[in-house]
């Protein structure tokens, strides 16, 4: 099923739910919310794909993983009173 049902092509270009769509942009290759309208892909979350990736990098992205940082600090006083707890 295409989340893209709704979809319709009018002169200004696709539009779904009063929204007119743009073409997905290359960062999005790959992104499994792309979906296929009259042989174009169109971002099935966001309207704009392009504004989504200026920031960096599209929320919505289910292809791009985040960098996790260094593993939270614990403090050694609570950890052990944890530990003696039984926790």
């Amino acid at each position: 099923m295409s989340l893209l049902e709704n979809a319709a092509k009018t002169p200004d270009g696709i539009v779904m739910n009063g929204f007119l769509l743009s073409p997905v942009v290359e960062q999005c290759a790959g992104c499994g919310r792309v979906r296929q309208f009259d042989e174009q892909e169109f971002c099935s979350s966001y309207p704009d794909p392009t504004s989504k990736w200026t920031g960096g990098r599209c929320n919505f992205a289910t292809h791009v993983k985040t960098q996790t940082t260094a593993a939270a600090k614990v403090n050694p006083l609570k950890a052990s009173k944890r530990a003696a707890k039984g926790r």
